[in-house]
This record gives C-alpha cells, sequence and structure tokens, in this order.
C-alpha cells in the first residue's frame, strides 16, 4: 500500500481524507494479501476520514481501521471477520447484511446505522477508545442508539455496558451474549433470543419485548419498567363485546349527527396491533388513551379532535395522518414514518370569534421520527423528547419547544417563524 493512502495525523488536526480510488487500491493490495500472492498488503488505513465512500461486498479480514471515521458509507455485504474497527464512527453506514464475526469494535459509535441481518457473532463490543498517541484506552462504551439490528447475530459477543436505546432490534439472536449493564432503554426487541444471555444491570425500561422468553431477564434483576410483554400487552379486542367494524361505524354516526346517534369509540388501554393496519380509516374524535399501536400501518388515518394521549406509536408508518387539534401528551412515536403528517390546528367559532384548538404534544417521544414536510403550526412540544428526529422541510410556525430535547434533531428547510426555542437551531 503506498504511503500517502495512511498519513499520520497530529493531536488536533482533522483525519487526512482518502478517495475511493486509493480505497480501492488499499482493497485490491488486501486480497493479494489474503489470498497469499506476492506484493499483497494487509489494509491498515488508521485514523483517517473514509466518510461518504464505499467498501459494498469487499472482502476486509483482519483489516485495520481502528480509529477512523467512516460515517454514511455502504459496508452492506462487507466481510470485516476478525477486522479491527476499534474507536471507529460507523454512525448513519449502510451495515445491511455486513459481518463482524470476532470483529474488534470495542468503542465503536454505531449509532443510527442499518445493520439488519448484520452477523456480530463473538464480536468484541466492550468500552474502548484511543487516545491521542494512538493507545488503546478504556472509554466510550459502543453506542447502538436508534440503529437497525433487525434480525442481526449478536450469539456470543461481548457488549456489556453497550448503549442499545431506541434500537430496533427485532428477532436479533443475543444467546450467550454479554450484555451486563447494557443499555435497551425503548429499543424494540420483538421475538429476541435473549437464552443464556448475561443480563445483570442491564436497563430494558419502555422496552418492546413480546415474544421474549422472560425467565432469563427476571431472574436476572433487570429493570423492565413501562415495557410491553406477553403478560401486559393491554386489553383485547376480543373485550369489546362487538366487533370493532360495527363500533367503527356507529362511531362516525356519532360524529356525523354530533352526538345525537351513535356512540363514541373507546380504545383507551387496548392493544390494537394484531390488526396491522387501518389506513386511511376515518377515526376522527377517537378516544384511545394509553393504546397500543406499535409497528402498524396507519398512512393517511384521519385522527383530528382526537384523544390520544400516553398512546405508543412507536415504528408505525403514518404518512399523511391526520392528527389536527389531537391531543398526544405523552405519546412516544420514536422511529415512526410521519411525513406529510398534519398536526395543524383546527378553527371554529365562539362568540363571533375565531379560535384555533392546537395539537398538545407536551412531553411526547418523537427520537428518531421521520417528521420531513410535517404541518405542526402551533404545536406545543413542551419538554419533549425529539432527539434525533429529522423536521426537514416540516411547517413549525408558531410552535413552542420550550424545554424539548432537540439534540442532533434534523431542521433544514423547515418554517420556525415565530417558534419558540430554548436554544434556536440551523435551519
Amino acid at each position: 500500500m503506498q504511503e500517502r493512502i495512511t498519513p499520520q495525523n497530529e493531536p488536533g488536526e482533522a483525519f487526512a481524507k482518502i478517495t475511493q480510488a486509493q480505497l480501492d487500491e488499499a482493497v485490491v493490495m488486501h486480497k493479494r494479501f489474503m489470498d497469499g500472492r506476492v506484493g499483497g498488503k494487509r489494509v491498515i488505513l488508521k485514523r483517517l476520514n473514509l466518510s461518504g465512500l464505499s467498501l459494498k461486498d469487499q472482502d476486509l479480514r483482519q483489516a485495520d481501521f481502528s480509529g477512523s471515521t467512516m460515517v454514511d458509507m455502504d459496508l452492506s455485504g462487507a466481510n470485516f471477520r476478525e477486522a479491527s474497527l476499534y474507536a471507529c464512527d460507523l454512525s448513519h453506514s449502510n451495515l445491511n447484511k455486513t459481518g463482524f464475526v470476532r470483529a474488534d469494535l470495542r468503542g465503536a459509535r454505531i449509532e443510527s446505522a442499518d445493520l439488519a441481518g448484520a452477523d456480530l457473532h463473538s464480536a468484541d463490543l466492550r468500552a474502548g477508545g484511543l487516545s491521542t498517541n494512538d493507545a488503546y484506552s478504556a472509554g466510550q462504551n459502543v453506542n447502538f442508539k436508534g440503529a437497525n439490528l433487525a434480525g442481526a447475530k449478536l450469539s456470543g459477543t461481548l457488549a456489556n455496558n453497550a448503549d442499545f436505546s431506541d434500537a430496533i432490534m427485532s428477532k436479533v439472536d443475543l444467546t450467550g451474549a454479554d450484555l451486563r449493564g447494557a443499555r435497551f432503554e425503548g429499543a424494540d426487541m420483538t421475538e429476541a433470543e435473549i437464552k443464556g444471555a448475561q443480563l445483570i444491570g442491564a436497563n430494558m425500561k419502555s422496552t418492546i419485548l413480546t415474544g421474549v422468553e422472560l425467565k432469563d431477564i427476571k431472574n436476572s434483576g433487570v429493570d423492565i419498567t413501562g415495557s410491553i410483554t406477553d403478560e401486559n400487552t393491554g386489553k383485547q379486542l376480543s373485550e369489546l363485546g362487538q366487533p370493532l367494524a360495527k363500533l367503527i361505524k356507529e362511531h362516525r354516526n356519532w360524529v356525523a349527527t354530533v352526538g345525537k346517534e351513535g356512540a363514541q369509540l373507546d380504545l383507551s388501554g387496548y392493544d390494537l396491533r394484531v390488526l396491522l393496519s387501518l389506513a386511511g380509516e376515518k377515526l376522527t374524535a377517537l378516544r384511545a388513551v394509553e393504546a397500543r399501536w406499535c409497528g402498524m400501518d396507519l398512512t393517511d388515518i384521519q385522527l383530528q379532535s382526537a384523544s390520544l394521549d400516553g398512546s405508543d406509536f412507536r415504528s408505525c408508518f403514518l404518512r399523511g395522518a391526520d392528527f389536527r387539534a389531537t391531543s398526544l401528551k405523552d405519546a412516544r412515536f420514536s422511529h415512526a414514518d410521519l411525513r406529510q403528517a398534519d398536526f395543524s390546528p383546527l378553527y371554529f367559532e365562539a362568540k363571533g370569534e375565531k379560535r384555533a384548538t392546537s395539537c398538545d404534544l407536551s412531553g411526547v417521544n418523537m427520537r428518531y421520527a421521520n417528521c420531513t414536510g410535517a404541518s405542526m403550526r402551533k404545536a406545543s412540544f413542551l419538554n419533549s423528547d425529539l432527539a434525533y428526529a429529522d423536521f426537514s422541510g416540516a411547517d413549525l410556525r408558531d410552535s413552542d419547544f420550550t424545554g424539548a430535547n432537540i439534540e442532533s434533531a434534523k431542521f433544514e428547510g423547515a418554517n420556525i417563524e415565530n417558534t419558540k426555542f430554548d436554544d434556536v437551531p440551523e435551519v
């Protein structure tokens, strides 16, 4: 490998950037090395900036990328078996079906990356970091916050104290993994396999654990406060006493006659996930406090003037949904698709004056939600958690974000005229 590909940076300097052509050259030489051919050289690309480049489907077994910045890369299908990615930043990268068997990922940051189907069997995911002189040091925990790990294999991994907060981990294999002290708060672990995993000190608050064997979790004293399990999914639709379709028809009649006929539908506390979809359904003025909608297709649903406080819409498809004038206090929308959704006010005449009823989203959790192009004028986001949400192109005029957590949230192209923020974001 040519010397120009692996420059060393002085402390405080930005990591040197390499080109796709240089990276491709290094891969060719690495293949020769792995094949035992003359002139081959193992990839050693330490403390470099590879962001935005591609290693798609490449064989990078035993390569060394320690300390490098690898954000927004296409690494799908690549083989990093026994490779060193110590303290690397892989955030927002495509790691779909990427192989990390027995790889060194200590101290890595893999936030908001797509690891669906990735193989991390026996990978080292413990804490670690690099000092300014390239020495190994104890430091940051591996960060999988908001990452998509659906169907990934983490069996046998050393992941004590790793952070999986808000990650999508449905059907993930954690068999025999060391997860002591790991954080799973808000993660979706539907049908995850955890047999033999070490879980002492783990945090699974507000985690979705349906389809998971809870014996090992309970025996380890894990905190599952607020989690959804098979034991507490909520009221079942069979308890309604009448077919839901009939009750919806009566509800619509109640709305159309302003309460003179029919009856308001109340789904408070019910687990609606068995329905899979209510896309396009007209449920204006529905009452469904603390209902569970997780993962449902609710595209174009009409929920104007509804009471949905505390409802769980995590990972729902809500593109084009109509939430005008709805109360959504303390609702959960992490990872939800809210593109072009409408959270604007409804106007009415009272004593000769035109008044507005706005959306109440105070205390809401919209971490990692996609709100691009949404209409949210005059909405209240008081004390809400909007970290990593994408509000690009959204109409946020006259809204109130006082006390809201907007860490790493995107507001590119958003209209924030007369919007209240503790710290005004860049748009």
